[in-house]
């Protein structure tokens, strides 16, 4: 059995640091599951390690990927229950690649009733969006998110009205984004528009901050004192500069730090509810790239209008011909 990954040796841009490697798969594992990878979504936070921004907590060579879904091909006996099951292979090696080992403790089911493209993004961004949400309850408050665009925000934005926001409103990036945000109900504002963000800020009870940045700085200087302002994204690449005095309450989430402190068995339960959050609720449009084709998924994603994509791994036979 082979196994073939996209791995990056050293950081740098994706495009030039990663590179699609052929290696023979090892025998099993006593404690693990051996997944067959099925789809794995491209975020721009699969990206951000690869350039270096965490290269404090990234041991090269790594595989790139977060989050995906694929199929049990081998198990430990107690886990034999599993094989031919679909799983999230999640909290181990990268997911960028045909072959995934990880804890059967920790690989998610996945329900019948769910599909491939949305179990492959049923980590990162819903388990965030369903985390901030239960840590800041939104339920009577008026909500700005910045990035609307993301899939974070979105699933912030559409859950923060199940729950019984007010009123969201999200700052979008690209024009492209406004059709989309209407018809979830978040009302959207430009980013060019400094005139209207510094006035929805100061109307503001709760803002979740994905960008960082002068837009970032320039809302904490609006919003009034007691006003809750999380800060969970840098898709600007540029930090937040604080002023020495702030009025808010400033908080920085990092999904990493809830999953250091999360069992199994809560961890498991966190998935029953996010299958259950997305039944109900209808996510973007996607695009599947042949594995073979990451260079152009990742091209894609890197264009802020772009759809959202998928790598799809069927493509790579895990056994040699």
């Amino acid at each position: 059995m082979r196994r073939h990954a996209l791995t990056y040796r050293t950081f740098g841009m994706p495009l030039e640091t990663l590179k699609m490697e052929t290696s023979d798969v090892p025998g099993l594992s006593e404690d693990k599951l051996r997944v067959r990878m099925l789809y794995a979504p491209v975020n721009p936070s699969d990206l951000i390690p690869i350039t270096g921004a965490y290269s404090h907590r990234v041991r090269l060579p790594a595989v790139a990927g977060y989050e995906g879904v694929g199929c049990v091909i081998d198990a430990p006996q107690e886990y034999s229950n599993l094989i031919g099951k679909r799983v999230l292979p999640l909290r181990g090696d990268g997911t960028w690649q045909t072959i995934v080992e990880c804890d059967p403790a920790l690989a998610v089911p996945v329900p019948d009733t769910i599909s491939d493209d949305v179990a492959a993004r049923a980590y990162i961004n819903p388990l965030a969006a369903l985390t901030m949400l239960e840590t800041w309850p939104v339920k009577g408050k008026r909500v700005l998110l910045t990035g609307a665009g993301s899939n974070c925000a979105e699933f912030l934005g559409v859950w923060a009205y199940q729950q019984g926001a007010k009123e969201v409103i999200g700052i979008y990036r690209s024009e492209s984004r406004v059709a989309r945000l209407e018809k979830l109900g978040i009302e959207p504002v430009s980013i060019q528009n400094m005139s209207q963000i510094s006035s929805v800020a100061r109307e503001s009870d709760i803002v979740f901050d994905a960008l960082g940045g002068p837009v970032a700085a320039n809302i904490l200087q609006r919003i009034a004192p007691g006003t809750r302002f999380i800060a969970y994204g840098l898709l600007t690449g540029q930090a937040i500069q604080l002023a020495s005095k702030l009025g808010a309450h400033y908080k920085r989430f990092h999904l990493r730090d809830s999953l250091a402190r999360m069992s199994a068995q809560t961890w498991q339960h966190k998935f029953s509810a996010i299958w259950s959050l997305l039944g109900q609720t209808e996510l973007p449009n996607y695009q599947v790239f042949p594995s073979q084709e990451w260079r152009q998924a990742i091209e894609m994603t890197l264009c802020p209008s772009s759809q959202k994509v998928i790598l799809d791994f069927a493509d790579l036979a895990p056994h040699d011909k």
